[in-house]
C-alpha cells in the first residue's frame, strides 16, 4: 500500500479505511502513543500501539527521530488536540535513531545550538515552518513577474566584473598556489589561468540584466551572490540570493511602484498559502518576547506587522528630507545614535534607516536621490540642487526591524554621464566595452532593483538572525556541510 501524507490524514473524513503512515518519531509515550511527523506539515498525527501485543524489541527502537512505517485504521481521536489518529496494526522501524547521541530530543532547543548542528535543524518545527515560508515565497516570486511578462534571465555565477565596484570578492582560479606563475613586474600572470582573466564570484546580475532588459524590455534575475566581506552579523552573508528586474522605459518612479507592489504580493501571498507556519512563528515570538522587558517588546506581532506593510502606502522622500529629520531627532540630538547625522552627505546606517521606519513615519518608507558619492557608478545623475550637490535617481526601501530591504535606481543612459562617472569612480572603461555597447546602441532610460531574498524571509518568518532564514550559512570562518 502505497503511503499517505499526514497534512492530507489530518484533513480527511474517510475514518474506517486502512492507511499507512511513513515518517519520524518525534515522540512515543507510555509505550503507546506515537507521535509522527513527515515534514508535509507542522502537525503530528498520532499512532496509537497496541503494546501488549506488539514485540518488545520494535517498542524499544520506537525513538525519537527513528523513521517508521505503520499500517492501521484510521479512527476518530478519543484524545484532545487532533481528530483523527491511526489505530496501528503493523509497525516497520525503516531506520534506528540512538536516543544517546540523536541531539534532537523533545525539549526546546536555543537557536544558537541548532546553528551547530544546521543540517539537523529542519527537522525542528521552527525550521520546518522557515524553510516552508521560504519556499512559498521564491514561488511567488516566479509568479509575480510572470504574470507580468517578465522574462527570467540566468546571470553568469562566475564574472569578470564587479558591479558594486566594492572590490569585496571571492576569486575563481585554478592556478596552483605553490607555483603561481608571474608576470615580469612579479603581479600574478591571470593569462595562464582557465579563463585567461582573472575572475571571481558574482555580486550582482544586474549589469548583465540590463542588456538583456535593452532586448526583451522586461527581465529579472533570481539567483546567488557573494560578498567576500568580513562582517559576523545577523544581518550579513558570504552567499545569498538575490532578486534583480530590470525594466527598460522605467523611471525611477516607475521603479518604486513595481517594488512596493513586489513586496506587498509577496507578503500577500505567502499569509494566504502558509497560514500554519505563520501562525506557528508568531506564536513562538510571542513566547520568547515574554522574558523582555516590555520597553523591548515589539508594538506588533507577526501577523500584525505583515499586514502593517500591505496595507500602508510606503511614505517617500528625498536623502535630503531625511537627513533634515535624522538631525533634528532625539537620538542625535541625545547623541544616542552610534553614528551621529552632522552633515549631508552621511551613509545612512541601520540604526538611522530602522528610526525613520519604526519612530518617525511608523511605516515603511522609500528614500530617494542620494549623493552621487556614496552610489554606484551606473546610477542616473540628477540636476544639481539649488545648493550645487550632485545626486543619483537612486532608491532604497526600508522596512521595519530589517532597515533597507531593497535597493535600487534609474540607469544612467546618457553614454558621456556614465563614462564621466566611470572616469571618476576608477571604473575600468576598456573592461566594461560590452556594457557600455548598451549606450552606444539604442540607448533608453531603464530602472531596477535588487531585493536580498534572505532579508525578506526574515522580515516574513519573524527570525532576527539572517542565519536562520538560509538553509546552509556561509558566514567568515564558517563553510560547513
Amino acid at each position: 500500500m502505497t503511503h499517505t501524507k499526514i497534512k492530507e490524514l489530518l484533513s480527511t473524513t474517510a475514518v474506517g479505511t486502512e492507511v499507512t503512515v511513513k515518517g519520524w518519531v518525534k515522540t512515543f509515550r507510555n509505550n503507546q502513543f506515537l507521535a509522527i511527523n513527515d515534514g508535509s506539515c507542522l502537525s503530528n498525527i498520532q499512532a496509537v500501539v497496541d503494546f501488549e501485543n506488539t514485540d518488545e524489541s520494535i517498542l524499544k527502537r520506537l525513538t525519537t527521530g527513528a523513521a517508521v512505517e505503520v499500517h492501521g485504521t484510521l479512527v476518530e481521536s478519543l484524545g484532545k488536540g487532533q481528530r483523527v489518529e491511526v489505530k496501528a496494526k503493523d509497525i516497520i522501524i525503516l531506520g534506528d535513531s540512538d536516543p544517546e547521541k540523536f541531539p534532537l530530543q523533545p525539549k526546546k532547543h536555543s537557536l544558537e545550538f541548532l546553528r551547530e548542528i544546521a543540517h539537523l535543524r529542519f527537522r525542528t518545527n521552527t525550521f520546518n515552518a522557515v524553510f516552508k515560508v521560504r519556499n512559498c515565497l521564491a514561488f511567488a516570486v516566479h509568479k509575480f513577474f510572470n504574470e507580468k511578462g517578465f522574462v527570467y534571465l540566468h546571470t553568469p555565477i562566475i564574472t569578470g566584473s564587479d558591479a558594486e565596484g566594492a572590490g569585496e570578492m571571492f576569486k575563481v582560479t585554478t592556478l596552483d598556489f605553490d607555483n603561481t606563475p608571474r608576470t615580469e613586474d612579479g603581479q600574478v600572470d591571470y593569462s595562464e589561468d582557465f579563463f585567461g582573466k582573472s575572475t571571481n564570484l558574482t555580486v550582482s546580475g544586474q549589469l548583465e540584466g540590463e542588456l538583456a532588459a535593452m532586448a526583451f524590455g522586461d527581465i529579472y534575475t533570481f539567483g546567488p551572490t557573494f560578498r567576500a566581506e568580513n562582517s559576523n552579523t545577523t544581518r550579513h552573508l558570504a552567499e545569498f540570493w538575490m532578486i534583480e528586474p530590470e525594466m527598460a522605459f522605467y523611471e525611477l518612479k516607475d521603479n518604486m511602484d513595481l517594488a512596493e507592489e513586489f513586496l506587498k504580493y509577496l507578503i500577500k501571498y505567502a499569509l494566504e498559502h502558509c497560514p500554519e507556519e505563520i501562525e506557528f512563528l508568531r506564536t513562538r515570538l510571542l513566547d520568547e518576547e515574554k522574558s523582555k522587558p516590555q520597553k523591548d517588546r515589539s508594538e506588533l506581532d507577526l501577523t500584525q506587522k505583515l499586514q502593517f506593510v500591505l496595507e500602508n502606502d510606503f511614505e517617500r522622500l528625498t536623502y535630503t528630507e531625511a537627513i533634515d529629520i535624522l538631525k533634528q531627532s532625539k537620538p542625535n540630538q541625545k547623541k544616542q545614535f552610534k553614528y551621529l547625522i552632522d552633515s549631508w552627505g552621511a551613509d545612512l546606517q541601520s540604526e538611522h534607516e530602522r528610526y525613520l521606519v519604526e519612530k518617525h513615519f511608523k511605516k515603511p518608507v522609500i528614500l530617494t536621490n542620494y549623493p552621487a558619492d556614496i552610489k554606484s557608478f551606473y546610477m542616473r545623475l540628477n540636476e544639481p540642487d539649488a545648493e550645487g550637490r550632485k545626486t543619483v535617481a537612486a532608491m532604497d526601501i526600508l522596512f521595519p526591524g530589517i532597515g533597507e530591504i531593497v535597493g535600487g535606481s534609474q540607469r544612467e543612459e546618457r553614454y558621456d554621464k556614465l563614462i564621466q562617472r566611470m572616469e571618476e569612480m576608477h571604473v575600468p572603461i576598456e573592461e566594461m566595452s560590452w556594457y557600455l555597447d548598451t549606450r552606444r546602441f539604442g540607448s533608453a532610460p531603464h530602472a531596477g532593483f535588487g531585493l536580498g531574498f534572505e532579508r525578506l524571509v526574515l522580515f516574513v518568518t519573524g527570525m532576527t538572525n539572517i542565519r536562520d532564514v538560509i538553509p546552509f550559512p556561509r558566514t567568515p570562518k564558517n563553510a560547513e556541510f
